[in-house]
């Protein structure tokens, strides 16, 4: 296919489009519900609409105002470098679309054709470059509708239709098998941190191993004495603040450590609603096992007075990076100034994203550091124990996001991090576990980077495919094929003949 060949021409996508797409929302017909499509139905891998929503109509969004029909092609003009389009199947046909999308209706040109268009890398890049708007990126209509593309003869569109379909069908059938596959090693993570911590993964290493086991009431005195060494955070304020004096009483005064706050232990009731553990396992409390306190930040965010020194200063988004169990990089830096506002942290501290869509992420700081208050740190955890302590935040994660606390978004305020129950058993025992998580983890790992690497050669190969198609390399070409050129004029003619009748229409209207 190729201008030269004349069996194809450049057109426009808007050239070939249909305008007569009913824009005025929901009508009395649909009931008291009606089907919505907006831009969060579509499944931009699979290129599905996977969840429709039935809304009232009574609180109908005001973006719910285009009704569709089977075989609308749907292009979100909100962030295009997603790629999120669909085409409106049977089932759907009627439902009330958000103008969030430029519907592509088509009559003459076939409509699965037009569909596989809007997912070629030359469409996708061409509205990209497109975006105005840097909060809500996206493009107009008429962006989409200047896409220019070659319009090959309508037995053709068939013929690439046919064939995309019958090389996409075993194609798409193994990317959704890699899919689900990277779905099951999520629940395999979290299956494998749950039984880690209910003593499962080193059942066997306690039988062979009796002589390292402690009693739990061995292991609470061995917890509760490793609690008194406040004695040694004395020394070190008292040495800090010797330092502080013999230089001058420069920069930020040490602040003496507060004595920890007697919290009460797991109630009867408490542990009764918790689950069964191995002898030689206690539950406790985080609280009598370590501090737990929260950063701050040095208001306002933007004065230069605090900032853009050179303090490490931690926010959410630097324990949210990576995939590595330890923080060792930073974004921000405060100066001295704003010590005072925030906390200062040592290396080897367990630190938790306690607000915000990322909320339970965990990550083992090995900087000194300050930190702001959308992180908490965990003060006082033995070096050798921190791993135990991290895998055990990680196991959390989903429980602590479905907590209900009534915020505009999830949030945990330090008592509840406090008032969290954990398994614990001895440090050797510890130590084994850690080992026997990490090696699964290792191991579930590759498969993940695996998986990613396929999907990677499945979209470029697509792509390949995508593009012999659009370019007239992947089905022939017959000579007793009507033009393109032909039905251009075709539908051009009959666009023609509709806008005086149109024209005429809205004149009555207007007499009358």
């Amino acid at each position: 296919m190729s201008d030269e060949a004349g069996s194809a021409v450049r057109a426009q996508l808007g050239w070939v489009i249909r305008q007569d797409v009913d824009k005025a929302g929901p009508a009395a017909t649909d009931g008291e519900e009606f089907i919505y499509v907006d831009i969060s139905s579509i499944d931009r891998d699979s290129k599905k609409i996977t969840d429709a929503k039935k809304i009232a109509t009574s609180s109908a969004p005001s973006r719910a105002k285009q009704r569709l029909q089977t075989g609308d092609v749907l292009v979100s003009m909100t962030r295009p470098n997603l790629n999120a389009v669909a085409m409106v199947p049977r089932e759907l046909d009627g439902a009330i679309g958000s103008t969030g999308f430029h519907v592509i209706r088509t009559e003459h040109v076939d409509s699965r054709f037009v569909f596989y268009l809007t997912q070629t890398r030359d469409f996708i890049e061409s509205l990209s470059q497109r975006v105005q708007g840097a909060l809500y990126p996206a493009v107009r209509p008429a962006d989409i509708d200047s896409f220019e593309f070659l319009l090959p003869p309508t037995a053709e569109q068939v013929r690439i239709v046919a064939k995309l379909d019958e090389l996409f069908s075993e194609l798409d059938q193994g990317v959704e098998n890699l899919r689900t596959a990277q779905q099951q090693l999520k629940v395999y993570r979290q299956a494998l941190l749950k039984h880690a911590f209910e003593g499962k993964l080193t059942a066997e290493w306690r039988a062979q191993n009796p002589d390292k086991l402690e009693c739990a009431e061995a292991l609470l005195a061995r917890i509760q004495q490793e609690r008194k060494a406040r004695q040694q955070q004395l020394t070190e304020w008292q040495e800090a603040r010797q330092a502080w004096e013999a230089n001058g009483k420069s920069g930020s005064k040490p602040a003496k450590p507060k004595a920890p706050k007697v919290l009460p232990p797991l109630t009867t009731k408490e542990l009764a609603e918790l689950p069964g553990l191995p002898a030689g396992w206690a539950w406790m409390k985080i609280h009598q096992l370590c501090e737990v306190v929260r950063g701050g930040s040095p208001r306002p965010a933007g004065d230069p007075k605090f900032y853009d020194g050179n303090i490490p200063f931690l926010k959410v988004a630097d324990l949210t990076k990576g995939s590595s169990p330890y923080l060792t990089s930073y974004t921000y830096t405060i100066k001295e100034a704003g010590l005072n506002k925030t906390r200062q942290i040592k290396p080897n501290t367990l630190l938790l994203t306690n607000s915000g869509a990322t909320l339970g992420v965990p990550k083992i700081c090995l900087i000194s550091a300050t930190m702001n208050d959308g992180v908490a740190a965990f003060l006082g955890l033995p070096q050798d124990q921190l791993l135990y302590h991290y895998y055990f935040w990680q196991s959390q994660t989903e429980r602590l996001r479905n907590i209900d606390q009534g915020a505009a978004q999830p949030n945990l305020n330090t008592d509840l991090i406090k008032e969290t129950p954990i398994p614990v058993c001895s440090p050797v025992e510890q130590a084994t576990l850690t080992q026997t998580i990490e090696a699964a983890l290792s191991g579930a790992d590759q498969l993940e980077q695996t998986i990613t690497t396929s999907l990677q050669q499945a979209e470029a190969l697509r792509q390949s495919i995508l593009k012999k198609a659009f370019s007239g390399q992947l089905v022939p070409q017959h000579p007793d094929d009507e033009p393109a050129s032909v039905l251009l004029e075709r539908i051009r003619a009959e666009r023609a003949a509709q806008q005086p009748a149109t024209r005429r229409g809205r004149q009555r209207r207007a007499e009358a």
